[in-house]
């Protein structure tokens, strides 16, 4: 019960201090928006994203296309809308899968140590030499365009770090006095690593977590923009970067409008992880 009450009360004091941070707030204000426009997309957009009006090739902005169109005809502002579901699970989908897999594995090998972990940790130095961004272009390369395939090759990038991560707070906890009394209670190691050590574990991974949905809608968009990644006529971000970039000069809006789209989603949720770890941490 004393626990419990605890627990809620520390849950209260960081929506307390996040509540505080108004450029945290305006963050979240943004995103949330970003998800609703994305899933109420069908009612918002005023044109279906693949609907193409030849009479409106790269028609600039107007009234009746308030974001102009595209080199075929096709309204940018409904695509733009549609592009969130895209570019948005991308993101979520991708930060998750490097999240789990980096709490299971690290927490694993930091726990565990000895051989194990120096296997382990080299096996991390080699695969963190590569750079994230041309692994996943080797991935997706290798695998072919697509929405699962961008997910796989964007994932696989960023466990190393994941784990990395997730070991180096495992150590800072593996000789703690809990974890003593129940090694002490012959708790099995199962039970001491995910049921006792991962609580205390899993905050600062939320953190890095939301970080990380930033980087990957960024590296995703850079993967279509470069056509390894969504491809048309799907309505991603990157790849309407990518169709529009022949035209940057004659109709730049066919760039402005997705890259702006682009760019406040990245910098909403880079302003909201950064409160969230001032307010789970607030000695940072």
């Amino acid at each position: 019960m004393a626990a419990a009450k605890k627990k809620k009360s520390g849950f209260s004091q960081i929506v307390k201090r996040l509540r505080k941070n108004k450029t945290a707030m305006f963050g979240l204000v943004v995103i949330v928006l970003l998800i609703l426009l994305a899933i109420f997309a069908p009612l918002i957009a005023p044109y279906n994203p693949t609907y193409m009006d030849y009479s409106a090739i790269n028609a600039t902005p107007s009234r009746a296309h308030w974001f102009g169109c595209d080199n075929l005809g096709r309204d940018i502002l409904s695509r733009i809308l549609y592009g969130a579901r895209y570019s948005l699970s991308l993101g979520l989908i991708t930060a998750l899968i490097g999240c789990f897999v980096g709490l299971f594995f690290g927490i694993w090998i930091g726990y565990t140590g000895g051989k194990a972990d120096m296997i382990w940790m080299r096996v991390m130095d080699i695969w963190s030499a590569i750079p994230g961004q041309l692994l996943a272009i080797v991935i997706s390369t290798a695998l072919g365009a697509g929405f699962v395939n961008t997910i796989i090759a964007m994932s696989i990038g960023g466990i190393p770090g994941s784990i990395r991560s997730s070991r180096a707070m495992c150590l800072k906890e593996r000789e703690m006095e809990y974890l003593e009394a129940a090694r002490s209670i012959n708790c099995s190691k199962f039970k001491i690593m995910y049921i006792h050590m991962l609580p205390n574990i899993v905050a600062p991974a939320i953190v890095g977590t939301t970080m990380s949905i930033g980087t990957t809608i960024m590296g995703a968009a850079g993967l279509s923009f470069i056509g390894l990644g969504i491809q048309p006529p799907s309505p991603e971000w990157g790849a309407m970067l990518s169709a529009g970039r022949g035209f940057i000069l004659q109709y730049p809006h066919m760039l402005i409008f997705p890259g702006l789209a682009l760019a406040i989603t990245v910098l909403a949720i880079n302003l909201f992880g950064d409160g969230l770890r001032d307010a789970i941490d607030p000695k940072n």
